[in-house]
């Protein structure tokens, strides 16, 4: 399988390096937050991009040019409740990452071992496809409901609602076509896999 590896350069080795070292960071964050309280003093913000106004700033804008101003709340001193929500606002997409890479990693270490070509690379790579969309969607609509809910409990005009949510939401296209694209290509890998096998076969 010398030639299939070679084919999965350079993307192999990057892919390894760079989950080595966001597990290192995340393990470090962890471990620095717990030692140190970073959690305890840390203030929470949340945007409500649903309310724009004008504003006058400071430096003179071009002519026809209009500076608008969105709202930005924050809790200086906030509970376990709001931390909990502006951490569920933002850690479910590093969680997705990370487990995403792994299993490209997966993917790529089975496909230097095992071939390309095979029903084995085409299952991992369906998996990996499946796991990316349903992930997307599901941390889409979770970080959008949390900051929904945090931004509830920071503005007293605010509730959560659908409109609230729909501006909280950042649908994740990049990443649905992305699935999408992998689905494809194990259809593709698996016809290859059961071709191959048929040429062996034969011969």
């Amino acid at each position: 399988m010398t030639e299939d590896r070679k084919m999965l350069e350079p993307m192999a080795t990057v892919v390894s390096v760079v989950l080595r070292i966001l597990l290192a960071l995340l393990t470090a964050g962890i471990v620095i937050a717990i030692v140190h309280g970073g959690w305890a003093n840390v203030s929470v913000c949340v945007t409500d991009e649903s309310t724009v106004s004008s504003v006058s700033p400071g430096l003179a804008p071009e002519s026809g040019t209009q500076v608008n101003s969105i709202p930005r709340y924050c809790a200086e001193s906030p509970g376990a409740y709001l931390r909990f929500l502006d951490e569920l606002g933002s850690l479910p997409s590093t969680l997705l990452l990370a487990s995403s890479l792994f299993l490209l990693h997966r993917l790529l270490r089975g496909a230097a071992r095992d071939g390309i070509h095979t029903a084995r690379t085409a299952s991992r790579l369906r998996l990996l496809g499946w796991w990316l969309l349903a992930g997307s969607l599901v941390v889409a609509v979770t970080e959008g409901n949390a900051r929904a809910a945090l931004l509830a409990e920071l503005a007293k005009d605010a509730d959560v609602s659908a409109w609230t949510w729909l501006n909280m939401w950042t649908p994740p296209y990049l990443a649905v076509l992305t699935a999408l694209g992998l689905l494809t290509f194990a259809r593709i890998t698996q016809a290859g896999a059961v071709m191959r096998e048929d040429l062996e076969g034969v011969v």
